[in-house]
């Protein structure tokens, strides 16, 4: 398995990781019209991909205001820790304090976020609506601190 940087050649297998995980945890809630188009959202910095055989696992992108977004690994492939290794990837290729946003019904994705150190900032009503037909709830998290590589103080 390899992580690298995302191409204009890999959407195709993006999309298809995409539709597995639509299928099974109905993210993202409702298909885009342009799926490629989704997981290039304005404002990209960059985005990168878990790759094995040729098969996309796993996607994330990163918005030029330090944004995580379009995280997710395909349902074959989970419980390997990919979703922790696309984000150790974003934060070595920033070093600044990361956010994200994450609905209120992806209580697997809070929990591992939780669990990896992520903090909760806040919560709003998204512009789109949840599985129920209402404004998603989304909770809104900040980065661990950057661990610094340096000598350790005795």
């Amino acid at each position: 398995m390899e992580i690298r940087p995302r191409t204009p050649d890999d959407l195709d297998a993006c999309v298809k990781a995409l539709a597995e995980v639509q299928a099974s945890d109905r993210y993202p809630v409702d298909w885009p019209a342009d799926p490629g188009r989704w997981l290039t959202p304005d404002g990209l910095a960059g985005a990168w991909i878990a790759v094995e055989a040729g098969a996309v696992l796993g996607h994330v992108a990163l918005t030029r205001d330090a944004e995580v977004t379009r995280l997710f690994v395909a349902p074959g492939a989970r419980g390997r820790g990919l979703a922790g290794q696309l984000l150790d990837t974003v934060r070595a290729a920033v070093r600044t304090p990361l956010k994200l946003e994450v609905s209120s019904e992806g209580e697997a994705a809070i929990a591992f976020y939780e669990r990896s150190g992520w903090r909760r900032v806040g919560s709003s009503r998204a512009t789109w609506l949840n599985a129920a037909g209402e404004p998603a709830l989304l909770h809104h998290y900040e980065s661990p601190p950057v661990q610094s590589s340096g000598p350790r103080s005795p």
